[in-house]
């Protein structure tokens, strides 16, 4: 019996524990879909249970929507259609009655309180606070990664380490928690059987717990997450992580020692909050109006988007380009492949994943740290370092460096020295506080020695990995004198958050590394020859060259020295020329939507303004993910709003359509990701967000708190998404456009469950395009698709 308990207790925390989306530390930070394990539901069903747990809503204010309304962004045709598509009995049963239902205010859900929200109404101590700063303290030692100079202990794990920390904090027994020391030594060495206690103990049936413990995990916020990213990726080397089971029990530890601080005064309430957990998720009138709303929206930004793609593409180039750059699928490569464009004719620009098919961990010059430079959804299968035997002085010479200056941090930051060393050295540094305070310091794109393949790579796996990256760029054939890989990172200081700017697609970090070795890979001549085989013929006096796009500033580095070439260096003169006139244009557009910039140079400046809140806009905006040749866009501005792949499916039909399984399994998903977490983050800010920059202190060097304690933030901070006025995102889940079979499309989501989830339950919306570009069909759910032309006729009524 006790066994079936434990059984129970263990799939209950295993249930909550997939709800929980992960935090990647700052050093790799990357957009993550906050409802990860709940996306087999609609926008309403998840809305309700978030408002019934943590009191948040998934929704904009009805405002929003009924300015829209008014002005006749939203139609009503918009209206009636997102009526017509919701699956939900409880809808509006018309027009006129979903009007009205929208002018009114959003019925309130009640939310569920804890036990410790009980117990402080009851003693009048703020227990909800205390407890999460006193989690807070200990948390920020134990997922420590290097920035506290005495870290909490791991070797046990979580569970026992905080035990070891709180049965000697005073902290709560002042406050009237008496005997909780005791009671933390006393506690059971397995955080499993202490769940299971606190279970029996708080009167939790089994439909309760999942629940309830969803709850509890919710209210320990970034913690939670980051220990929800230990286990994703123990889970993606077939492994487990308790960790997050850990946090669990610490935190119902607490609501156990609370109710037992005053059981007579809670537990009338507490029987009827427990039997709340137990029922099912209904959503309310109010959550199924509001994911109405938010789908009409969203279909009336599909009407513009689509009007865009029906407008004429521009003429196709009939003669060889002299450059082909190939960039990251970003949404702000959209702008500079633009401008990039306009410079001249001879200009053709290419979209693909960043990372650009090398599924990589990779070691820095005169480092042994392991990056993991591939999306997160994936395990690497290379792997590489910078710099080659050659470099064996200039390595030692640098670890040498690197060890003096950390000795210097620490000594800086110890108890003993700290203070004789801001007397005596403070006045060293005052040139170091002017440049950095005007701004003078120039930050340096990466420049270390030429990556390589560590262990080298065979030339059978060279040159399937050569065929198969360029088969997935569409890029067969018609090749240029000169092919640019771009990755792409960005530029700033003073920025916890740096990594989140840089490429999703390369793990967090700067895309140049993958980009070198693809390079190098491209321009064997083995290789080459065996491309050859394969009906992908590269012509000899084409050269392939790395890249780095730093978005901050729109300038690139070419790596140069990577492939000396003499017979190519008039071309690279006028590529670099290319490449500094598209990045002029790229930073006049983005400094008509940046707070307080003034044109090109302020846009550079700012990356190096080390008070600068808002040095770029990252993926803010983002509303769509094409992927179709390059013709059906050229020319059209999508305003850095759309993630741009490049895509054949004629040449991907010959061998049945991989590259499409591939896009919509990967890209596709990294994309909804970052749409997904730009929607939680704007909607939701309390929960998905992490608040306000200016209060941000690093904890760990893994994450923010807001103020000096308390939990972690995970999610984008306020400036991410607001200018100090309004909100710069728009909160739209993706629109995702493909020039493929409908039949081809359904086949991949019949076979790959979660992303059809994503669809059918309306996380992002799949369109698919005709020959000519034009968007034709939606996609209706249930691998049904509905065709567009009543949509069209609306619009023309509409003007």
């Amino acid at each position: 019996m006790i066994e079936l308990h434990m059984n129970r207790v263990q799939n209950a925390m295993a249930n909550a524990a997939k709800m929980i989306p992960p935090a990647w530390p700052l050093a790799s930070s990357v957009a993550v879909n906050p409802f990860l394990g709940q996306t087999n539901e609609r926008l309403a069903s998840v809305a309700h249970r978030h408002a019934k747990i943590s009191g948040v809503s998934l929704a904009m204010p009805r405002a929003w929507y009924i300015e829209r309304i008014a002005s006749g962004a939203i139609t009503d045709f918009d209206l009636s259609a997102a009526l017509a598509s919701c699956p939900f009995g409880g809808k509006p049963h018309d027009l006129a009655s979903l009007k009205e239902a929208a002018l009114a205010a959003a019925e309130p859900i009640e939310t569920l309180p804890t036990i410790a929200e009980l117990a402080a109404k009851a003693s009048r101590v703020a227990w909800p606070v205390l407890l999460g700063e006193r989690i807070g303290a200990w948390a920020g030692s134990y997922f420590d990664e290097g920035q506290a100079l005495w870290a909490a202990p791991r070797c046990r794990g979580a569970w026992a380490s905080w035990k070891a920390y709180a049965s000697h904090d005073l902290t709560p027994e002042l406050q009237g928690l008496q005997g909780f020391g005791a009671r933390v030594m006393s506690a059971p060495d397995s955080a499993l059987e202490t769940v299971a206690r606190a279970v029996a103990r708080l009167g939790l049936s089994d439909a309760e717990m999942p629940s309830y413990f969803h709850q509890l995990l919710l209210s320990l916020s970034g913690w939670a997450q980051l220990a929800r990213y230990k286990l994703w990726k123990a889970e993606l080397a077939g492994q487990s992580d308790a960790t997050l089971g850990d946090l669990l029990a610490i935190r119902i530890f607490w609501e156990e020692a609370l109710y037992d601080l005053s059981p007579m005064q809670i537990e009338n309430e507490w029987a009827s909050i427990r039997s709340a957990h137990g029922t099912g998720i209904e959503p309310s009138v109010s959550a199924i109006v509001d994911e109405i709303l938010q789908e009409a929206w969203e279909r009336a930004e599909h009407r513009k988007l689509s009007a865009l793609m029906d407008s004429p593409a521009a003429t196709a180039r009939r003669k060889r380009p002299l450059l082909q750059a190939a960039f990251c699928i970003d949404v702000r490569s959209e702008v500079f492949r633009r401008a990039l464009e306009q410079i001249d004719a001879e200009i053709e620009t290419i979209g693909f994943a960043g990372f650009f098919g090398i599924f990589l961990k990779h070691r820095r010059f005169a480092s042994d740290v392991e990056e993991l430079r591939l999306p997160v959804l994936l395990n690497p299968s290379a792997a590489s370092r910078s710099g080659d035997e050659k470099f064996s002085l200039e390595d030692r010479s640098a670890r040498i460096r690197s060890r003096a200056i950390r000795a210097w941090g620490r000594f800086k930051q110890a108890a003993v020295s700290s203070f004789a060393f801001v007397e005596a050295s403070g006045p060293l540094y005052a040139g170091k506080l002017l440049a950095d305070g005007f701004a003078l310091k120039r930050n340096d794109l990466p420049d270390e020695p030429q990556p390589i393949f560590d262990p080298a790579l065979t030339l059978d796996d060279r040159a399937r990995a050569a065929e198969t990256i360029l088969r997935a760029m569409s890029l067969t054939s018609d090749f240029a004198r000169l092919v640019v890989l771009l990755g792409h990172g960005a530029n700033v200081v003073n920025n916890p958050h740096a990594s989140g700017l840089h490429c999703g697609a390369c793990g967090g970090y700067s895309g140049e590394v993958n980009a070198r070795l693809l390079a190098g890979l491209l321009n064997d001549q083995d290789v080459r020859n065996r491309l050859a085989q394969k009906g992908i013929p590269i012509p000899e006096d084409t050269l392939f060259l790395a890249g780095l796009h730093d978005t901050t500033t729109d300038s690139v580095k070419l790596y140069e020295q990577d492939q000396p070439a003499s017979e190519h260096n008039l071309d690279l003169v006028k590529v670099r020329g290319w490449f500094a006139a598209a990045g002029e244009l790229a930073r006049a557009e983005r400094a008509l939507i940046l707070p307080h910039a003034s044109g090109s140079r302020s846009i550079q400046r700012r990356s190096r303004d080390w008070a600068e809140i808002r040095p770029e806009w990252a993926l803010a905006r983002c509303k769509a993910f094409i992927a179709a040749p390059r013709a059906r866009t050229a020319g059209k501005s999508l305003e850095g709003r759309a993630f741009l792949h490049t895509y054949n499916w004629k040449e991907d039909s010959e061998r049945g359509f991989p590259v499409l399984e591939l896009i919509m399994t990967a890209p596709v998903v990294v994309a909804s990701w970052i749409s997904l977490q730009y929607f939680g983050s704007t909607v939701a800010p309390k929960l998905f967000g992490s608040g306000n920059k200016l209060l941000h202190n690093v904890v760990g060097g893994v994450g923010v708190i807001e103020g000096n304690g308390g939990a972690m933030r995970a999610g984008l901070p306020w400036q991410s998404i607001h200018d100090g006025n309004t909100f710069a995102h728009d909160p739209l889940r993706l629109a995702v456009c493909i020039e493929a079979p409908m039949e081809a499309m359904s086949d991949v989501l019949s076979r790959n469950t979660d992303i059809r989830q994503l669809f059918d339950n309306t996380w992002m919306h799949l369109y698919a395009m005709d020959d000519l570009g034009r968007i034709s069909h939606r996609y209706r759910g249930d691998l049904q698709w509905d065709f567009l032309q009543a949509e069209v006729v609306s619009k023309a009524d509409a003007a």
